[in-house]
């Protein structure tokens, strides 16, 4: 694939995604707010949501999906424990090692919401079919990829 030599049309693209990340936090603001939690407890929330298989998620695995520290997964998590959302089970072996997973509170929350998500994406993604969907995620994975390696770069070489 040839690379563009116009270094406005990069410019242009971040922009575009600056403004894309701006709307989902919006609108992750008004989802938090309905399921009466703050806009990163959502997103933990829904990352929990994505990745328990019925084990329970580990703290570093929250904090890698969302790119912040695993503290404050954890401070986060003990809020949403103590509101019912959330059980953190902390092994007995190494109390260092804590698995979370959702309460059915939460699900219950979440699913009062699922109907108006699900008409929300139908509306955001109208123009797009599942395959145009999959291969833009597929893009944006090896974008997100390139980034991380990107800002490896720049950061040894500043």
């Amino acid at each position: 694939m040839r690379v563009p030599k116009d270094q406005a049309i990069f410019e242009q693209f971040t922009w575009e995604v600056i403004s894309i990340e701006f709307h989902l936090e919006k609108i992750r603001h008004i989802w938090a707010k309905a399921c009466g939690v703050s806009s990163p407890q959502w997103l933990i929330l829904m990352a929990l949501i994505n990745m328990d298989k019925g084990e329970g998620v580990s703290v570093k695995s929250v904090s890698n999906m969302l790119h912040v520290d695993p503290s404050f997964v954890t401070t986060q998590t003990k809020i949403l424990e103590k509101h019912g959302l959330v059980r953190r089970d902390i092994s007995e072996k190494d109390a260092r090692f804590v698995r979370m997973s959702l309460t059915d509170r939460a699900y219950k929350r979440i699913a009062s919401l699922a109907s108006q998500r699900e008409r929300l994406n139908e509306f955001i993604f109208i123009d797009f079919d599942e395959t145009q969907i999959a291969e833009l995620t597929g893009q944006l994975q090896s974008l997100k990829v390139r980034l991380d390696k990107a800002r490896l770069k720049v950061a040894i070489e500043t």
